[in-house]
């Protein structure tokens, strides 16, 4: 049974705040930037780079929030012995799928972001469930239990994917798994690994989609 932390102490609204929002603008721009104007590389890049900087200046102010959010080796192990057997049965799927449905992309380029996309998906996994299932757990006037927070969690996680209703449907419960091991553990080195795995197949082998000429269509 799945063991899940005791409640965080409640943050200052102030930080609790600027974090919705930033959280709340990330998700739009990703609307803008990749839906509208098919500017992946620099959305990407420019999320990567304020969520570092965001994480920095929050560790200066107090070194133990990386442990908090999940930036820690501890539990990286066994977190990872569950995700294993997910990835590698998510993986042959979709490859099998790929390959009976004929919408494989054979390119050398899926090393390049197989390589690459742990990283994105780490940023991605730290979003949804350092900051946005962290502060759900924190405050306390909310009182959600942790079904309703590994279900909200995912519900937002498939929203974003929108209007892509197989990728919501796939990312709604990849991410009930993912949200669920990591308030067991809270390890997100695992997590973001095992997702840009996941990602990097799906997306060579059902979504037709070379993410590395992606990235540089607008250039």
């Amino acid at each position: 049974m799945v063991e899940y932390p005791k409640r965080q102490v409640v943050k200052s609204d102030r930080h609790v705040w600027f974090e919705i929002r930033a959280l709340l603008i990330t998700g739009l721009l990703k609307f803008l930037f990749i839906d509208w104007l098919n500017m992946r590389a620099f959305y990407i890049g420019g999320a990567c780079l304020f969520w570092l900087i965001y994480v920095v200046v929050k560790y200066k102010s107090d070194p133990a929030i990386l442990k908090h959010w999940g930036f820690q080796k501890n539990n990286f192990r066994q977190s990872f012995i569950i995700l294993f057997p997910v990835a590698i049965v998510s993986i042959a799927i979709i490859v099998i799928c790929g390959l009976l449905n004929n919408t494989a992309i054979l390119s050398w380029h899926i090393v390049l972001i197989f390589l690459l996309y742990p990283v994105w998906g780490l940023l991605q996994q730290f979003i949804m469930v350092g900051l946005i299932a962290g502060n759900l757990i924190a405050i306390e006037k909310i009182r959600l239990k942790n079904y309703q927070i590994v279900i909200l969690t995912s519900l937002i996680f498939s929203l974003v994917h929108y209007p892509n209703f197989f990728l919501m449907i796939f990312t709604f419960f990849l991410e009930i798994v993912f949200i669920t091991i990591y308030l067991k553990w809270r390890n997100l080195w695992s997590l973001g690994l095992v997702h840009g795995w996941i990602a990097t197949f799906l997306l060579f082998f059902v979504l037709e989609r070379d993410l590395w000429a992606e990235l540089f269509v607008w250039f």
